[in-house]
């Protein structure tokens, strides 16, 4: 084929050539020319081709012009006996996944453009071969949906070179149909253990393309039959019940969980545990072997992993005895100064929320953040202050801490810093003065909030909410932003008796008798 310089010559070329095609089989070989220009460095070039091959083999995909069936090679049809018509259809359709085959290569290797439309080629090409099956049925009216060309697609997006995140982001709109997510659940769990299996490292690329995935596939809260279908056979459509959906959707995540995942890759995945994985598994408890791996690795982790695990005990019965000291081996001077300080007391009220825990649990949290604030910066303080006051609010029978009539000497104190369970700690039989030592602190608004701990607590509690974004920024333009006194004369005569000095003029005509 010779090209006209520019786009446009490409796409009238490119045009007349899937016009001849069409139109004669006597003009196939032109489809070389076609694929070729697939292989183009140029990307206005592969686009135009991109577009042909759209074009094409949508045209012959709804004509059925390519051959049904197991497909032999090429070489032994070519050299066999049979019908032109035959050949010429198993012919077309090696050249079909010969740009299948390509289609799928730009998904990862070439500009976004490209990949856009590659993408959108092929998915139409899906929902054509299931209106138009290149396979047999085992019976008639089955339905089959094209697996092999769908598993390419998913492949293609779960590239282990090149970040596909914005292209991942087009393909949701996919998912809105039953049938595509149902197919994509099962396509992604092959991925994934096709290039984790026997591989000694993974790229860490690839384990984002796949949470990208992964995250994008989302189950309606309320269980309905599957009715919006992207591929369709005639009449007949995919019947794959709810609880066929969670087990794929179970099966897609607990096959990726099971690897060795790259640690901020593991933080994604945490974040979105509890209300994107778990009321969507169809065994929730499952779980619980990853979120008590993810538990042991400290930090972060652990935190965002004991927010899935308590669910897992509020809400299907679980038992994890070690979750609290957990959560209390969590406390150090590092919760303060970190950029999931909020969410980790979100969190952490969220944890002590029962009023059911007992005393010495309680009190051992208490005493510890009270421990802790000696040392926190101003803007933490105005956090754990009020959590602190909540907690003793929650549970009357730690005001004990407050209210010692015959508190510890400071040299003396019976409650253990370094326990690290807090059944131990003896937390019970200390007090709370840390929060007096607080009481003269620099800043007054901390001042003001550890001296709340010495009054008659209210019943209803402080909401922290407004408190756990504070920064150190926000304090500094807070204050600035407060109005000082009313201003006073700073130079003044003072006054000589009750009439003024001498020389006033009330002075001069007045007198006191």
């Amino acid at each position: 084929m010779e090209r006209e310089a520019g786009p446009g010559g490409a796409r009238r070329a490119l045009g007349l050539l899937v016009e001849a095609v069409l139109a004669n089989r006597g003009k196939a070989n032109a489809v070389f020319d076609i694929l070729a220009v697939l292989q183009s460095e140029d990307q206005e070039e592969i686009q135009e081709a991109v577009r042909a091959c759209s074009r094409l083999f949508g045209a012959l995909l709804a004509r059925g012009e390519l051959f049904v069936g197991q497909l032999p090679s090429e070489e032994m049809v070519m050299a066999g006996s049979r019908g032109v018509t035959r050949k010429y259809r198993v012919w077309i359709r090696h050249r079909y996944h010969s740009c299948c085959n390509r289609l799928g290569e730009l998904l990862a290797r070439s500009s976004f453009r490209v990949k856009e439309l590659a993408l959108g080629t092929l998915m139409k090409f899906v929902q054509l071969e299931g209106e138009h099956p290149l396979e047999k049925p085992k019976w008639e009216g089955n339905y089959l949906f094209p697996h092999q060309l769908f598993k390419s697609v998913v492949g293609g997006l779960l590239s282990p070179e090149e970040d596909c995140s914005l292209l991942l982001c087009q393909f949701r709109e996919f998912l809105e149909y039953d049938d595509i997510r149902y197919h994509t659940m099962q396509a992604a769990a092959d991925a994934v253990a096709r290039a984790a299996d026997g591989r000694p490292e993974v790229p860490l690329v690839f384990w984002n393309n796949a949470f990208t995935l992964l995250s994008s596939v989302s189950l309606p809260l309320q269980e309905s039959t599957p009715s919006s279908f992207y591929v369709k056979h005639g009449t007949s459509t995919p019947a794959a019940s709810p609880q066929e959906h969670r087990k794929a959707f179970q099966q897609m995540w607990l096959g990726f969980l099971k690897h060795q995942l790259p640690l901020r890759v593991c933080k994604k995945v945490l974040v979105i545990t509890h209300d994107s994985i778990l009321p969507h598994l169809a065994q929730p408890s499952l779980m619980i072997d990853f979120l008590a791996r993810a538990c042991d690795v400290g930090g972060a982790i652990s935190l965002l992993a004991l927010n899935g695990l308590f669910i897992l005990i509020h809400k299907h019965n679980l038992e994890y005895p070690a979750f609290y000291r957990k959560l209390y081996g969590l406390l150090d001077p590092s919760v303060f100064h970190v950029k999931y300080r909020a969410r980790f007391f979100h969190l952490a009220d969220l944890f002590l929320s029962s009023s059911h825990l007992p005393a010495y649990l309680v009190a051992a949290f208490t005493k510890r953040l009270a421990r802790l604030a000696l040392t926190a910066p101003p803007e933490a303080l105005l956090t754990v202050l009020p959590f602190i006051c909540n907690l003793l609010r929650r549970h009357p029978a730690c005001r004990v801490l407050v209210h010692c009539p015959r508190g510890p000497e400071l040299d003396a104190d019976p409650y253990d810093p370094r326990e690290e369970d807090p059944a131990r700690s003896r937390a019970l039989e200390s007090s709370l003065w840390e929060l007096q030592a607080l009481q003269r602190h620099y800043h007054p608004e901390v001042s003001k909030a550890a001296s709340a701990v010495s009054q008659a607590l209210s019943e209803a509690e402080v909401s922290i909410a407004p408190l756990l974004e504070l920064t150190a920024f926000q304090i500094c333009e807070r204050d600035l932003e407060k109005k000082g006194p009313e201003p006073v004369p700073l130079e003044f005569i003072p006054a000589q008796g009750l009439l003024g000095r001498r020389g006033d003029l009330c002075a001069q005509h007045f007198t006191l008798s």
